[in-house]
Order: structure tokens, then C-alpha cells, then sequence
């Protein structure tokens, strides 16, 4: 008896002497964030560092509201950018399980409207293919000067980018890619093709993300939007998690800032699920703690079947005109719309008006950070941006 009471005693002490450490290591990385914070190119930020059994540090920092003098917190809600586009990733494993589609399909097996290469008529483009970003479609500039919608019609106090069109404007996603990727279509132009056939070149492209999407919606006869609520948000309980305003409390949506003083009017994307979901650190640190549960054989959303082709590379050099190697390149390497760094960090960054976003883990640490701001970078609010990241990675085995 006295043993198990030594025991549990020692227990109690180690645990409360990692607490306090813990907290001293939490609250010197706050200071830190907060020194970084007060150059003020920046105007509200929140991170997050995880692991597959919970979260170690998360906070937010500056302003989601500069006039209404409102905090940017944890809990502050904005679209992620790019980092949308590893959700298609899981949906499309989750899509494959139900046994509606195979990532191996060609992608005219389930569209509504044909879409080919015109420079390789006879080279069908796959789903992998669009999942690894090399099915040779480009993103042409209509996808820049359609695809922003404002949400509303009038904007006084806010900036409107030169790109943002009117709420009248708004097309249904299958519309809007229609109208680039199929032949007689309005925007369609043979040079929104690569002149290099399917499969054979890395080619980073927004619209191909949005295809893969809408491949989801016709595979299982459910909007894309509903399927990953179903299959990811929900068992995820990521309740602040949406891709439209209308699926989220706005209430808790951080403005956006062209820089440390000019508001951007807000604005959906007609190709949401490429960039558009709206969430949280603390709700994106749940997802990364999936993903990191995952790639562990651990994970409770898809198979462990499917979590290792989530994150199989499947590319090779022969794929790249050019590889670089940094170590937060999520472009060196794809999984299924999953990047894979040269070092080993695994996830997605993410970047557009007002938004500016990171996420990674380490595959060997099993340690994973975000970073979600809510200001255009220019060139010291890049600098700020970095400074921020790296902090996050000089405390990440320290908590």
C-alpha cells in the first residue's frame, strides 16, 4: 500500500513539475509572440502547436476589429486560404471508401461536362492527377479576375480589390468551371492547358483543386460543402468551422486588412473549396491533431489505408522543372493535395487578400504548428510572419 502511495505521490509531482514547467515555457513564448506582435505590420494573429494527443500552446494576438478595439483570439474565425485544399484531399480518401469514386478514375467519369487537354485530346487526366497538381490544367487570370465575390453589394468603409466582382456576379462552382474548362465555353482558352500531356508536370492549379471538389459532389450526390461537414467537421466537432458565411457565427469573423490601417471588404470565393473555409486556430489545431493522429496509424476520420496514401509522395524529379528544398516548401513533394517538404514537415500554406496562413508538422517529432493572420503581407509584414513562425519552432519541443 505504502508503495502505491509513493507511487501516486511521485506521479503527481513529476505531473505538477511538467505543469508549471509547461505554463513558464507557454507564457515566455506568449512574451515572445508579443514583442514580435508590437511592430505592428500585423494586425491580429493566432497560432497553435499540437501534437496527436492535444494542444500544447495556442493563442491569438493583436486585432481581428482595429475601430470596435476587438482582440484577436484563439477562438477568431477567417478563410485559410490554400490550406482548404488538404480538406478536399481527405474527402476525395473518404469519397473512395464509401466506394463512390477511385483516385485512379479519369475525372470525365463523373463531370457533367467534358474536360481534356486540347494539346493531348486522347490522354485522359485522372483524379490523382488532379490531387497531385499535375493534370497539365492551368489557372488562368479569369480564375483571378471571377473568382473573388464580395459579400456585399456596397462597401463603404472598406477597400475593394480591383478583382472583387459584384454579388450579382456569384456562380455556382460547377458554372464557374465550366466556364474555363470546357470547350465553346466563355473563358475557355487552349492556353488554359499546359502543352505538356497529363501526369507529367508539377503545376500548381486552383482550378484543378475545385474540380477535384465538384468530382466529390457528382461521385456522391452531395454538395461538397455538406459531405466534409458530414465526414470531417462534425467528428471533428469543429463547430466554428464553415465554407460560407452563412455555415459560421460571423459574429466571430476577423475583418480583413490590406495593411496595418486599410480594411478589405469582405468576399467569398465562387472556387470555394480551393482557398475559402472559414475556422479558428483552435478548430484548425483539431484537424492538425487529426493529421498528425493520422500519419501515426492513429487517425478516426479515414482508414489507415487511406492516411498513408494521404501522405505517399507521389512524385519524382522527372515532375519538376525545378525542386526546391527549403524546409516549409510544400511543393517539393504532394500526397493527395497534402505537401511534403524536402525536410520532412508535412501540410499546406495558404495565401490571399488579407489572409496568410501556415500549417505543418514535423513526420519525425510528430509536432505540429499553424499560423493564421489576418493582414496582407508586404515586405516587413513578411518578415513579421517569419519571425512569428520561427518562434513557433524554437518552442515547439520545449512545451
Amino acid at each position: 500500500m505504502k508503495k502505491i502511495i509513493i507511487t501516486l505521490i511521485l506521479n503527481i509531482l513529476v505531473s505538477t513539475i511538467y505543469c508549471q514547467t509547461n505554463d513558464s515555457t507557454s507564457i515566455k513564448l506568449t512574451q515572445e509572440l508579443e514583442k514580435i506582435y508590437a511592430r505592428e505590420y500585423i494586425n491580429g494573429f493566432s497560432v497553435a502547436i499540437v501534437n496527436q494527443d492535444g494542444v500544447l500552446y495556442e493563442k491569438g494576438f493583436g486585432y481581428s476589429n482595429i475601430k470596435a478595439n476587438k482582440k484577436y483570439t484563439n477562438n477568431t474565425i477567417q478563410n485559410i486560404a490554400s490550406i482548404s485544399k488538404t480538406f478536399i484531399g481527405i474527402a476525395l480518401l473518404k469519397a473512395q471508401e464509401l466506394g463512390k469514386l477511385n483516385l485512379e478514375d479519369p475525372i470525365n467519369k463523373y463531370l457533367p461536362f467534358d474536360v481534356s487537354n486540347p494539346h493531348f485530346p486522347n490522354e485522359q487526366i485522372t483524379i490523382r492527377q488532379l490531387a497531385t497538381h499535375t493534370s497539365s490544367i492551368k489557372d488562368p487570370s479569369r480564375y483571378e479576375k471571377n473568382g473573388y465575390i464580395l459579400k456585399e453589394a456596397e462597401n463603404k468603409e472598406a477597400k475593394v480589390n480591383r478583382n472583387f466582382r459584384s454579388p450579382s456576379e456569384k456562380m455556382v462552382l460547377d458554372e464557374f468551371l465550366k466556364n474555363i474548362l470546357s470547350q465553346d465555353e466563355k473563358w475557355y482558352k487552349k492556353n488554359n492547358f499546359l502543352k505538356i500531356k497529363p501526369g507529367a508536370i508539377f503545376e500548381y492549379s486552383n482550378v484543378a483543386a475545385g474540380l477535384a471538389a465538384l468530382i466529390i459532389e457528382k461521385a456522391t450526390n452531395q454538395s461538397f460543402n455538406k459531405f466534409t461537414n458530414e465526414y470531417i467537421l462534425k467528428p471533428l466537432e469543429m463547430f466554428d468551422t464553415g465554407w460560407s458565411f452563412t455555415e459560421v457565427d460571423f459574429s466571430k469573423h476577423s475583418k480583413l486588412y490590406l495593411n496595418n490601417e486599410t480594411e478589405l471588404a469582405f468576399y467569398q470565393l465562387a472556387n470555394y473549396p480551393d482557398g475559402g473555409l472559414i475556422t479558428s486556430s483552435t478548430d484548425l489545431g483539431k484537424y492538425l491533431i487529426e493529421l498528425i493522429a493520422g500519419y501515426s496509424s492513429n487517425g478516426k476520420i479515414l482508414t489507415n489505408e487511406s492516411y498513408k496514401k494521404l501522405f505517399k509522395p507521389y512524385l519524382t524529379d522527372k515532375n519538376f522543372k525545378e525542386r526546391n528544398e527549403s524546409v516549409y516548401n510544400d511543393e517539393y513533394n504532394m500526397g493527395v493535395f497534402m505537401g511534403i517538404s524536402a525536410k520532412g514537415q508535412i501540410g499546406h500554406t495558404g495565401g490571399d487578400p488579407g489572409v496568410a496562413t501556415h500549417m505543418f508538422f514535423n513526420s519525425e517529432t510528430k509536432i505540429g504548428k499553424l499560423l493564421i493572420v489576418n493582414t496582407d503581407l508586404k515586405k516587413e509584414g513578411i518578415k513579421e510572419f517569419i519571425d512569428i513562425w520561427k518562434k513557433l519552432e524554437e518552442y515547439e519541443t520545449k512545451l
